[in-house]
């Protein structure tokens, strides 16, 4: 499986009330049950008007149809090339 950050406008994103990001989470883990194991939710990262995603999966294909299946929408997908840290630093 590869690692990919999924990028997301969703309007006022960064107001969503606990209720609702629960709901939304909900909403997309069962998209996941039904693709299981081909696509694995990672974590998310709200800002503003958009959210970050970071999901391991099959092929941007595999993400797609999350989407699909979920109704949530996707700006943008980015393989992750690398993963950098501060012990990045250390030889």
């Amino acid at each position: 499986m590869k690692k990919y950050v999924i990028e997301r406008d969703i309007p006022e994103a960064g107001k969503m009330t606990d209720a609702q990001a629960a709901a939304a989470a909900e909403n997309s883990n069962a998209a996941l049950a039904q693709l299981a194991p081909a696509v694995q939710w990672q974590q998310s990262h709200v800002a503003g008007d958009k959210i970050f995603c970071v999901y391991l999966a099959d092929g941007e294909a595999a993400i797609r149809k999350h989407s699909e299946i979920s109704g949530i929408p996707i700006t943008a997908i980015y393989p992750v090339d690398r993963v950098m840290d501060p012990s990045s630093a250390q030889s």
